[in-house]
């Protein structure tokens, strides 16, 4: 990747661009990161502990849910402190929590350590978003958004993998140690950080913590928040009934799970690219409108096929996997110009929301464990419709600030 500086706010002593891009990718991967490193462990976790699956899958659900919540925290206190004050404590909380998964000796220690890593790994994701507004000015940040989604989707096919090679020389605490040696290679990364917040806002923490209502008044951002965070909703039910629907219900083993949802993850680290590549051909409208077309369409077909074989449920999967990928870069970059300042608030709430709505999927699949692929397929088609249905209203609402598209700007260029 060429480094141009133009569109560039503030630059990196220490890190560099790259650096920096680098430490931002790392930030936004801690959710992926600390759930797919373990899900080839989390059927043999059940049965080490001597509980239900539905028990087990706390472990997920209340990490999902104590990240969100901690999303909220972060983001308003970075605009208050700084961001690299709150990627220093939240860091150290984070790969403490890690070890201390590592070292439990029940469920509902485990439970309780996996709620702390989440509060403190929140930190880099709340921040990392708000950085990227900081340090690239709107000219620049699509392109960046979609390096580091690329770079973030990296892990969702390379941690399952990890974690399955990994169980046959370790156990699953093995799997949290690791999870504390990352955490501990960011908070490294954030040492090393100059602050990228220039202007502060003044007053008490109540106050900024306030500012979380002022962003959610807004309404382009709220109803852009809420049209984008649902495409979470039926992928975060996939990552959560993925490793029980391949080695449970097709009976593959964990090593052979990790490469079937590394096939489909494949899909996500490509969407940014294709969506780089095709916005300079059609206007971002008509792209997220047949993403979420794509999306209806692969529904129908896990809803056909998926009950076949695995490599049928793994390829009637694949374009709904691409198409909400695609999405994430025009959705991100609008949602964030439609709000200029408390960008670390702004953060906060896409991720809070986004987390939420995956934890609502996560909820959704984990009541149906019998049906898990017929669910996941009807909850595919019914996201697409409504997010459909939504994306031809809100577009076209007055009050929502537009970004040229990059198919004009490759024109004019």
């Amino acid at each position: 990747m060429n480094i141009s500086y133009a569109g560039i706010k503030t630059k990196q002593r220490y890190l560099g661009d790259r650096g920096l891009i680098a430490l931002i990718s790392l930030l936004s991967a801690f959710v992926p990161l600390s759930t797919d490193l373990y899900l080839p462990a989390l059927p043999g976790m059940a049965d080490y502990f001597g509980v239900s699956s539905d028990l087990a899958n706390l472990t997920l659900v209340m990490f999902f849910l104590s990240f969100g919540a901690g999303t909220l925290l972060w983001g308003p206190l970075s605009d208050r402190y700084g961001r690299r004050p709150m990627l220093l404590i939240g860091l150290s909380i984070y790969s403490a929590a890690s070890l201390g998964c590592a070292l439990s000796t029940d469920i509902y220690q485990l439970i309780a350590f996996r709620i702390l890593e989440a509060i403190g790994g929140s930190s880099g994701f709340a921040v990392a978003t708000a950085m990227i507004t900081d340090v690239y000015d709107v000219s620049r940040r699509e392109p960046i958004l979609a390096v580091v989604q690329t770079m973030v989707l990296i892990s969702p096919v390379s941690a399952p993998v990890i974690g399955a090679i990994l169980l046959r020389f370790t156990s699953w605490r093995g799997l949290f140690g690791a999870l504390a040696f990352i955490g501990l290679l960011a908070l490294a990364g954030s040492i090393a950080l100059q602050e990228t917040l220039r202007d502060r806002h003044s007053g008490s923490l109540v106050h900024a913590l306030g500012r979380l209502y002022v962003v959610a008044r807004n309404p382009a951002f709220a109803s852009l928040l809420a049209l984008f965070s649902l495409p979470s909703i039926s992928a975060m039910a996939f990552i959560a009934s993925s490793s029980y629907i391949y080695i449970r219900g097709f009976g593959l083993s964990e090593l052979a799970y990790s490469y079937f949802f590394a096939f489909n993850a494949i899909g996500m680290i490509s969407a940014p690219t294709i969506y780089l590549k095709l916005s300079r051909r059609m206007s971002r409208r008509s792209f997220v409108m047949i993403c979420f077309g794509v999306i209806i369409l692969s529904g129908m077909l896990i809803l056909i096929l998926g009950t076949r074989s695995p490599w049928m449920f793994a390829v009637s999967l694949l374009p709904a996997t691409i198409a909400a990928g695609a999405v994430r870069t025009p959705g991100t970059n609008l949602m964030l110009e439609q709000q200029r300042e408390d960008t670390g608030s702004a953060a906060a709430l896409m991720s809070c929301v986004g987390i939420i709505a995956g934890s609502i999927g996560m909820s959704l699949i984990s009541m149906n464990r019998g049906n898990m692929i017929p669910v996941l397929g009807m909850l595919y088609v019914l996201i697409g419709v409504i997010s459909a249905t939504l994306w031809l209203y809100i577009s076209q609402r007055p009050y929502v600030t537009r970004i040229p598209d990059r198919r004009a700007a490759a024109a004019a260029g």
